[in-house]
């Protein structure tokens, strides 16, 4: 059997419960895809993009909705051997990647001041949403995962204060008629690294020229790898606990919050207190 037909067995077979599953409730519950869609899946080199274009190759074969997809990976200046590993990986799992540049790279080396992991992050959705645009979809699936959404609502709460997370979907604000979908939304971390484990491959951690050990080298900046370090310990604590963490945005208890806001106003609790 070819590398990629093992692949697809261990996604519907293997990990039928943990990825494949969960992947079918996230886009049923969230609505994450509709009759005639088409939608461009970005490819960035990891190991969860790279998951979600196989299960989007799959529902596209087995599922009860049609609709189109483009695989596309943007090369913001790769260094040759990471652009080469992920052509390698998209011909062993047989996905049909087009890879267009981007000197994104060589832009945000000249920056002197501010954040340059901030601002790289920004000009790649907009050449993504260019693409998008280009190719007529009027979708965008990114591999965030669950462990994404959890980390995200911790990092809002400590260093926004602010109480929210990361949307399975949203319209874009800038570029009309598309929507940035995330089909990963309920699939655990864990999974992913296990499935990529159990079918021997081997996957890019972080591409990024200047950083490019930044996944597995803890210099003490990354927030989002201390709320992950944490969500780690919180888990040894309590089974369940980044369940409760990710459900919890979804049973907000309105009587028992100090305030919100909704479309640029601000709420208080005391609006309409002594009416009750």
């Amino acid at each position: 059997m070819e590398k990629y037909k093992e692949v697809e067995r261990s996604i519907i077979k293997t990990y039928r419960k943990d990825i494949w599953s969960r992947f079918i409730k996230a886009v049923k519950d969230y609505e994450l895809i509709e009759e005639n869609d088409k939608i461009m899946v970005c490819i960035s080199g990891g190991k969860d993009s790279f998951l979600l274009a196989k299960c989007m190759q799959e529902i596209v074969r087995h599922g009860k909705i049609h609709f189109d997809v483009k695989f596309v990976c943007m090369n913001p200046g790769y260094n040759e051997a990471n652009r080469e590993q992920i052509l390698r990986n998209a011909k062993t799992l047989n996905i049909p990647i087009e890879m267009f540049d981007a000197d994104i790279f060589d832009y945000v080396n000249t920056l002197e001041e501010g954040s340059p992991c901030y601002l790289c992050a920004r000009m790649r959705r907009g050449h993504l949403y260019n693409k998008a645009q280009e190719l007529g979809c009027n979708k965008i699936a990114l591999g965030h995962h669950f462990d994404d959404v959890v980390e995200t609502t911790l990092l809002s709460m400590f260093y926004g204060a602010e109480v929210k997370t990361m949307m399975p979907k949203l319209h874009s604000d800038n570029f009309k008629g598309l929507e940035l979908i995330r089909p990963l939304y309920l699939v655990k971390e864990s999974s992913i690294l296990s499935w990529k484990n159990f079918n021997g491959l081997t996957f890019l951690n972080c591409a990024c020229r200047f950083t490019e050990n930044c996944s597995i080298v803890d210099d003490g900046t990354s927030k989002r790898l201390e709320m992950k370090k944490l969500i780690q310990n919180l888990r040894k604590e309590g089974k369940g606990i980044d369940d409760n963490i990710f459900k919890s945005m979804e049973n907000v208890n309105m009587h028992c919050i100090l305030g919100y806001r909704k479309d640029g106003k601000k709420h208080s609790f005391l609006d309409g207190y002594d009416e009750e």
